[in-house]
C-alpha cells in the first residue's frame, strides 16, 4: 500500500508512508538533488569556495575564532588569576612527575611549558591544563627504564673494582627515549584527528578509564616509594613487574635511609595538613592556597641553610641548567623500540583530555571538538618532543583549579606558561638543594585523588554489573600486565562486553497506548493495548550475524502460534521419514540422519495446508538497527517467506535509510518483497495492516476516525476483544 491510499470505507487522518511512498513524495517535491551520483558528490566535496576554505582554516586553528572576539574586560582578569595559580602548580608538579618519567626535574619544567602553547593555538577547550601527569609519567618512566636501565651506564671508579652509574650519559640517553615516545604519540594522535577517528575515545569507557588511572596510581606509589624511603631499587618492566618491585621494595626495607625518612614523613604531614585546610576554607579565598609551591620553597631554604645533602646525605634534585634548550629530532631508531608505548600513550592520554574537556564544556555551554582535541594534543607532544619534553594530556587538579579560579578561555595557558617560563630562565637554579623526598612526597598526597576512586566498586554494584566487571578486570590487568598490556587487554575485554550484550538482547512484543501513535512493550507497560490481529516484534539490539539466529528463535517464541507450528512441522517431518524407511529398509542405518536432514529441507509452513491463526501480521520494529550484514538479511528474507506460506504478512518498520539501502545491496527486495513492506514507522505499519485487513476480512470492522470501536471475532474460542483507540 503505498502513500495516501485510502481503504474503501475508511477515513484516514494522515497519509500512511511506506518506502515506496516515501520515494513517491521526493519526486513529487522534486528533491532529486538529495540522491546524487557519487562522483558528483565526490567533486561538491573538494570544491573549493571561499566559506569553506574559511571554515577549514579556523577549524584547524581555533586560536582564530575566539581571540578576534576576545574581550580584556570580561576575560582578561579572570584568566590571568586562573592562569598564576596554575602556573605555580605547574612548578612543584612538573618537578616531583619527571621523577616518574625517571627524567631530571627540569625537563618536566620543559613539559609543562612548550605544549601548554601549542594547545592555546590548536585546543578547543577553554579550561583544561596540559602538561604533566601522574598516569603518563609513570607510563614514560616505564619506558626510560626499560630501554635505558642502570646497568647499562655502569662505569669503574678509579683505583677501584667498584662500579658506579654514569648518571649524566644515562639521564641523556633517557631523555631521547622519552622525546622520541612523546614525538611517536603525537604523530599517531594527529593522524588519528586528520582521520576523524576521535569516536576511538569512546571505547574507553569512564569505569575503564578510572579503573586504569587507580591502577596506574598504584604502579606511582610503588615508583616513588624508593624515594621516601631513600633506597635504591630496580624498576621492572613487563607483565608482573608491579610483584617484582614490591618484592624488591619489601626487601630493601631495612636499608632505610633514616634522615630521608624523616623528610619524607614530615612533607608528608605537612602537605595533607595544609590540603585540608585549603580545602575547609577555599570558599572563603579568592585562589587556593598554593601548598605544593610552599612545601617547595620552604624545603629548599631548609635544606640549603642545614646543609641536608652535605650532612645527612639526603639525595637533592642537584644541577637546574637555566634557559631553555635548542630543539632537537631524537635518535629515530628509537620509534621502532617505542611504537607499541606510543600508541597506549596517545590513547590514554587522549581518553583523559577529552573526558575532561567534554566535562567543562558541558557545565559551561560550549563544545569541544574531539578530532580536533586529538589533532591539538598531537601537535603538543610532537612539538614538545622536539624541545626534549615528554607525552602529555590534562591534569585533573589543574583542570580543577583553572575552572574554579575563574578561567573563561585557553589565555588561562598562557600565563601559567610564562610563569614556567620566569622559573625555567631565572629561578631554576635556586631549587638545587630541594630534596627528593619531598617531590615523591607531593606526588604520594596527589595521588590520594585517584585512591577514593576505588569507591566506584560499590557504586557500580548498584548501578551496572557489566561495568564493574569492566572495572575490575581493567584494574587487575594494569596491576599485573603492566600499563601498555594492561591498557589493552581492557579494550578488548570492554568491545567483548559489548558484543556480548548484543548478542543477548532484550527481544519484546509491543503494544499500542490508546490516544498517541506510541508502541511499547507489554510486559512492562500495562497501560497498553495488543493490537488485534498483529504482533510487533522488537529488538533492542542490531540485528547481524552473531544474533540472526537468537532473533528468529526469539520471533518464535513471541508469536503466538509458532510453538505449535513448530511442533507440526516436527510432526509431518518424522511421518514422512517414517513412511519413506517403511518403503525403503536402505534408509536406515547411518545414513537415517541425512535423509532426515533432506526431508526437513522439503517441509515448510504452507506444506502444513491452510490453517486458521490468531493473527494476520506481523511488524519487525527495526528503530533500533543502524546496520544490517548478509546473513541478517537472509534470516529476514526466510522470515518473509515462511509465515507467507502460511498466510501471515510480515513488514518492517522504522528502518534507516543507509539500512535501507545495504538491504537493496544485499538482494532482499523481489517481486514478493517490496518497499510496501517497509514503513516509515510501527504506526504506519499498523494502520496500513488494519486497513488491508479491513477490506478483505468480514470479521474485523475498522474505521481510522476519532473514538474508534473494533469488535474482532475468534469462533475457535468465542472471545470477543474490543479494541478502544483515539487517534489524535
Amino acid at each position: 500500500m503505498g502513500a495516501g491510499r485510502r481503504a474503501m470505507g475508511y477515513r484516514v487522518e494522515r497519509d500512511v508512508l511506506d518506502e515506496q511512498g516515501l520515494e513517491e513524495l521526493a519526486r513529487r517535491m522534486d528533491y532529486s538533488d538529495t540522491h546524487l551520483p557519487l562522483n558528483e558528490r565526490l567533486k561538491e566535496s573538494f570544491r573549493c569556495t571561499v566559506p569553506r576554505l574559511k571554515r577549514t582554516v579556523v577549524g584547524c586553528l581555533p586560536v582564530l575564532y575566539w581571540l578576534p572576539r576576545y574581550s580584556i574586560w570580561d576575560y582578561g582578569m579572570p584568566d590571568l588569576i586562573a592562569g598564576i595559580s596554575v602556573g605555580i602548580m605547574h612548578l612543584p608538579q612538573g618537578m616531583a612527575y619527571a621523577l616518574l618519567a625517571s627524567l631530571p626535574p627540569v625537563f618536566g619544567l620543559y613539559t609543562s611549558f612548550y605544549p601548554a602553547l601549542v594547545y592555546f593555538f590548536f585546543g578547543t577547550s577553554r579550561h583544561i591544563s596540559i602538561g604533566t601527569f601522574a598516569v603518563l609519567s609513570i607510563m614514560v618512566g616505564s619506558v626510560t627504564e626499560r630501554l635505558a636501565p642502570d646497568n647499562d651506564f655502569l662505569i669503574m671508579i678509579n683505583g677501584t673494582n667498584s662500579t658506579e652509574v654514569d648518571i649524566a650519559s644515562r639521564d641523556s640517553y633517557r631523555v631521547q627515549v622519552a622525546a622520541a615516545t612523546s614525538i611517536l604519540a603525537g604523530m599517531i594522535q594527529v593522524v588519528l584527528g586528520l582521520v576523524r577517528f576521535g569516536f576511538v575515545g569512546t571505547y574507553l569507557s569512564e569505569p575503564l578509564v578510572r579503573a586504569y588511572t587507580t591502577a596506574a596510581a598504584a604502579h606511582a606509589v610503588l615508583a616513588v616509594v624508593a624515594q621516601l624511603f631513600g633506597v635504591s631499587i630496580t624498576r621492572f618492566s613487563g607483565p608482573l613487574s608491579l610483584v617484582y618491585t614490591l618484592v624488591e621494595v619489601c626487601s630493601k626495607l631495612p636499608q632505610t635511609h633514616l634522615p630521608t625518612l624523616v623528610v619524607s614523613a614530615v612533607s608528608i604531614g605537612f602537605l595533607i595538613a595544609a590540603k585540608q585546610i585549603n580545602s575547609a576554607i577555599s570558599a572563603k579565598l579568592p585562589v587556593p592556597i598554593p601548598v605544593e609551591l610552599i612545601t617547595i620553597v620552604s624545603a629548599t631554604v631548609i635544606s640549603f641553610y642545614i646543609k641536608l645533602n652535605g650532612i645527612y646525605t639526603i639525595k637533592v634534585v642537584g644541577e637546574i641548567p637555566s634557559g631553555l634548550a635548542a630543539p632537537r629530532l631524537p635518535d629515530t631508531n628509537l620509534f621502532r623500540e617505542v611504537i607499541g608505548d606510543a600508541f597506549a600513550l596517545a590513547i590514554v592520554g587522549y581518553a583523559i583530555s577529552i573526558s575532561l574537556g567534554k566535562t567543562f564544556a558541558l557545565k559551561h555551554g560550549y563544545k569541544v571538538d574531539s578530532n580536533q582535541e586529538l589533532v591539538a594534543l598531537g601537535l603538543s607532544n610532537a612539538v614538545g618532543g622536539l624541545f626534549q619534553c615528554y607525552a602529555v594530556c590534562s591534569s585533573m587538579s589543574r583542570s580543577l583549579i583553572q575552572e574554579t579560579t575563574g578561567g573563561k578561555t585557553q589565555m588561562a595557558g598562557i600565563a601559567s606558561a610564562v610563569i614556567v617560563l620566569v622559573t625555567v630562565l631565572k629561578l631554576g637554579p635556586l631549587f638545587q638543594e630541594l630534596p627528593k623526598a619531598v617531590l615523591a612526597a607531593i606526588i604520594f598526597v596527589n595521588l590520594k585523588s585517584m585512591f577514593k576512586q576505588y569507591y566506584d566498586i560499590i557504586t557500580l554494584w548498584r548501578s551496572s554489573k557489566v561495568d564493574l566487571m569492566v572495572w575490575f578486570v581493567t584494574w587487575v590487568s594494569t596491576l599485573l600486565l603492566n600499563l601498555d598490556l594492561g591498557l589493552g587487554a581492557s579494550i578488548i575485554f570492554a568491545v567483548l562486553t559489548v558484543i556480548f550484550r548484543t548478542q543477548l538482547p532484550r527481544y519484546s512484543v509491543l503494544g499500542h497506548v490508546p490516544g498517541t501513535e506510541l508502541y511499547l512493550d507489554m510486559e512492562t507497560h500495562r497501560e497498553v493495548t495488543e493490537v488485534p490481529g498483529i504482533t510487533i516484534f522488537h529488538s533492542s539490539a542490531t540485528v547481524y550475524f552473531a544474533n540472526a539466529d537468537l532473533y528468529l528463535e526469539a520471533l518464535k517464541e513471541k508469536v503466538p502460534f509458532c510453538c505449535t507450528t513448530l511442533t507440526l512441522l516436527k510432526l509431518a517431518t518424522l511421518g514422512t521419514v517414517s513412511e519413506l524407511q517403511d518403503g525403503d529398509t536402505t534408509t536406515l542405518g547411518s545414513s537415517s540422519e541425512d535423509t532426515l536432514s533432506r526431508d526437513l529441507d522439503k517441509v515448510s509452513l504452507g506444506s502444513l495446508g491452510k490453517w486458521t491463526w490468531d493473527i494476520h501480521s506481523i511488524i519487525l520494529d527495526l528503530s533500533t538497527a543502524n546496520f544490517i550484514d548478509t546473513v541478517a538479511i537472509k534470516t529476514m528474507k526466510n522470515i518473509f517467506h515462511d509465515f507467507g506460506e502460511i498466510d501471515v504478512t510480515v513488514y518492517m518498520a522504522g528502518c534507516q535509510v543507509h539500512v535501507v539501502e545495504q538491504l537493496e545491496l544485499g538482494g532482499f527486495f523481489s517481486e514478493t518483497i517490496t518497499k510496501g513492506r517497509l514503513f516509515v514507522t510501527v504506526h504506519d505499519a499498523v494502520l496500513h495492516c488494519l486497513g488491508h485487513q479491513g477490506t478483505s476480512t468480514p470479521g474485523l470492522e475498522y474505521s481510522l476516525v476519532r473514538h474508534t470501536h473494533i469488535t474482532h471475532d475468534n469462533t475457535a474460542d468465542q472471545r470477543k476483544t474490543r479494541y478502544e483507540k483515539n487517534i489524535n
